[in-house]
């Protein structure tokens, strides 16, 4: 331990460290983040899951917090879900208490009692989220400057996670409009496991002002990771019923319906058995969670809502059911494991098809390559300055339609700031926004499209799935897709949840609810969903596995060494053309294997122009016999051919507030985002094709 980082903190937090926590030191990334946090400097805090992240920021904070006698709420702790904050509480409450200051949970889920009195006498530190943050602003019930005009902090934990999808910028821009009220300038503090780009990630999150990175960036591979393939879940459940009996196991799968066909397998098996996913209810969730947390000889099962900092206690093993995209969701998961002295991080990658068994190779590759992906949040945010503008509107009644086009441009000071002002035209000309002797105001249209329920619906970033309560008399289950509760031709809709069977008693539409019975019946699942896209490096590193070049250091099961024969006599058909691989399929079109993602083969789909329909997958493109598909690569695209894709994939975008643009901005979005031409151009560069 740094004895003088130790020193530097206010001297009862130096006494709690010591007698309360029972520490003989600081860790090496909390003792370096003493100094920086305690200047004022911009940070982001990386280290593995576990690794201390949240001591390393709010014990410093504190110790400002203390020395400077501030007043509350000084300090916003910002988290990407509600389950992590309420896990947080009282963990967050105890370090507080350290120097007598206090800490309130915020957020959808809390009662208007616990916000009254909270807002009677105010926290030192708001547990909350984005949402939450933005329905404070736009609320005429809160005092926003009593609120936030004495916040010196902003905390925001797994910062990955916002800054890799539109709740990022979303994020970003609230941040910037609580500034407006703070009367000091805010430190903003990020917590993540390991990134590619930390330096990036900050400079985005931070802005302006002296910045700082503590911890590591590097990847750790001294980790027990073996792949085996069983080949379906039932047999999935089989290997967990017998494996490692008398320990603590957790089990990810990428769905819900997943989740739930495995809880119910394994509780057949007679394991003892919990499920947590984002459909059960808060109290479903905890419920597991905790008993979970006091077990020992028990499996729980979980979708990526557990991949976060949720605490459920000392892991044994963590076992994934095929694998994750990304080498960052990986690490998470597999950080949860290892934490007891004297035990290892470790995985175990039961796979159930040929592909992904290949992609868990491929991610095991990339991590030995001590390789983490770059976080890059998403290009063209326009719909999210839209949202901002109607929200500025709702915050500030008397705002002119040039204060209105000012603040949005301060915000997203990475957009073209003339495009700023169009979108602020075009929602006025729809009468989303009105204006009257230059006060902006929200318009009709704009209360048709978002007034309901007090603009709840203005508060996030994303798209949300009509769902129902899921109900067994008073007890709230959680939520199932409508699509879930269609009567059956056979009998009564049984369905799964909680990784029980529940029988429909009644729908009532109208209140959004399904009235729900046990039954021993066997039950589905059914949760609409999208499927993933791969990115460049995971396709390659899969191309890699496959022709042999990459798989030095794979710990393969021996079930597990036979699939990589099989999947590796898969690809021996097609021939080489160039670097590419090339298929004949019995239809007679060729299927050209690049393996460089969804993403980039769209933007090569797009090359092909007259010559051939073309077809795409994350590892190949399909075309008509006779494509020369190794020249189209090297080809520029005709900017047309680029807004032509955009236009006809907005049309089935489900790009929220898309409604507050013009027609060709929100196809230069999801064009945009759609393609990657950047990774195509490296494709060019491949032998053979240059």
């Amino acid at each position: 331990m740094s004895v003088e980082a130790f020193e530097r903190l206010h001297a009862a937090l130096q006494y709690h460290i010591v007698n309360s926590m029972g520490w003989t030191g600081l860790r090496s990334t909390q003792a370096d983040a003493v100094a920086p946090i305690l200047e004022g400097q911009h940070c982001l805090i990386l280290a593995p899951t576990a690794g201390g992240k949240t001591e390393a920021a709010i014990i410093p904070v504190l110790s400002r917090m203390a020395t400077g006698e501030w007043p509350g709420p000084s300090v916003l702790y910002v988290c990407p879900i509600k389950a992590l904050l309420n896990n947080l509480e009282s963990r967050l409450s105890r370090y507080a208490g350290f120097v007598g200051r206090t800490v309130q949970v915020w957020h959808g889920d809390v009662g208007q009692g616990t916000k009254a009195r909270a807002g009677r006498s105010a926290p030192d530190i708001l547990l909350t989220t984005p949402e939450s943050l933005e329905g404070m602003l736009i609320s005429t019930k809160v005092d926003r400057a009593s609120w936030f005009g004495s916040v010196r902090v902003v905390i925001v934990d797994e910062l990955h996670a916002f800054a890799g999808d539109d709740r990022g910028w979303h994020l970003r821009a609230v941040i910037k409009r609580i500034e407006a009220y703070a009367r000091q300038p805010i430190q903003r503090i990020g917590l993540s496991a390991t990134v590619g780009n930390p330096d990036e990630l900050l400079a985005w999150f931070a802005g302006a002002g002296e910045r700082q990175i503590v911890g590591s960036s590097s990847v750790s591979t001294d980790a027990d990771v073996t792949i085996d393939h069983v080949g379906s879940i039932a047999n999935a459940a089989t290997v967990i019923s017998r494996l490692h009996r008398g320990s603590k196991r957790l089990v990810f799968c990428d769905s819900r319906s997943r989740v739930e066909e495995l809880g119910v397998a394994l509780r057949s098996l007679n394991t003892r058995t919990f499920v947590s996913h984002s459909s059960l209810s808060a109290s479903e969730r905890k419920l597991a969670e905790t008993a979970f947390a006091e077990e020992q000889d028990c499996v729980i099962v979980a979708t990526s809502t557990l991949e976060l900092g949720i605490d459920v206690g000392d892991l044994d093993y963590v076992i994934q059911i095929d694998s994750p995209g990304t080498v960052s969701s990986f690490l998470q998961r597999m950080g949860r494991s290892g934490r007891r002295a004297g035990s290892r991080r470790n995985c175990l990658f039961l796979t159930t098809t040929d592909e992904a068994f290949l992609l868990a190779c491929a991610i095991t590759t990339l991590w030995r390559e001590k390789y983490v992906e770059h976080i890059k949040p998403p290009p063209l945010p326009w719909h999210i300055v839209a949202q901002q503008m109607l929200a500025l509107v709702l915050e500030y009644p008397g705002h002119s339609a040039r204060e209105v086009v000012a603040v949005a441009r301060t915000q997203f000071p990475d957009l073209d700031p003339e495009t700023v002002a169009t979108v602020f035209d075009f929602m006025e000309a729809r009468g989303i926004l009105f204006v009257s002797s230059d006060l902006a105001s929200m318009g009709p249209e704009g209360e048709k499209l978002f007034g309901r329920s007090h603009f709840l619906d203005l508060l996030s970033a994303f798209a949300s799935p009509m769902v129902l309560a899921a109900r067994h008399g008073a007890t709230e289950l959680g939520d199932v897709d409508p699509m879930a509760v269609q009567q059956q031709k056979d009998g009564p809709t049984v369905l799964l949840l909680g990784g029980r069977s529940w029988k429909v008693i009644a729908v009532e539409w109208s209140r959004r609810t399904v009235w729900l019975e046990p039954t021993d019946e066997k039950g589905k699942s059914r949760w609409l969903g999208t499927s993933r896209r791969l990115g460049f490096e995971v396709c390659q590193a899969m191309r890699r596995v496959l022709l042999q070049e990459g798989d030095a250091g794979l710990v393969l099961s021996k079930r597990g060494t036979r699939q990589l024969d099989d999947v590796r006599d898969l690809i021996i058909a097609p021939e080489h053309q160039g670097s590419l691989l090339l298929e004949h399929l019995p239809s007679g079109r060729h299927r050209w294997w690049t393996f460089a993602g969804g993403a980039v083969n769209s933007a090569l789909a797009l090359r092909l122009g007259e010559t051939g329909s073309a077809r795409v997958d994350d590892l190949w493109v399909e075309t008509d016999a006779g494509v020369p598909v190794p020249e189209l690569i090297q080809r520029p695209v005709d900017h047309s051919a680029i807004t032509a894709f955009g236009a006809k994939m907005a049309e089935r975008s489900a790009l929220k507030f898309a409604a507050c643009l013009c027609f060709d901005l929100v196809a230069a979005v999801v064009a945009e985002r759609l393609l990657d031409e950047d990774n195509l151009s490296v494709l060019r560069c491949w032998p053979g094709l240059r």
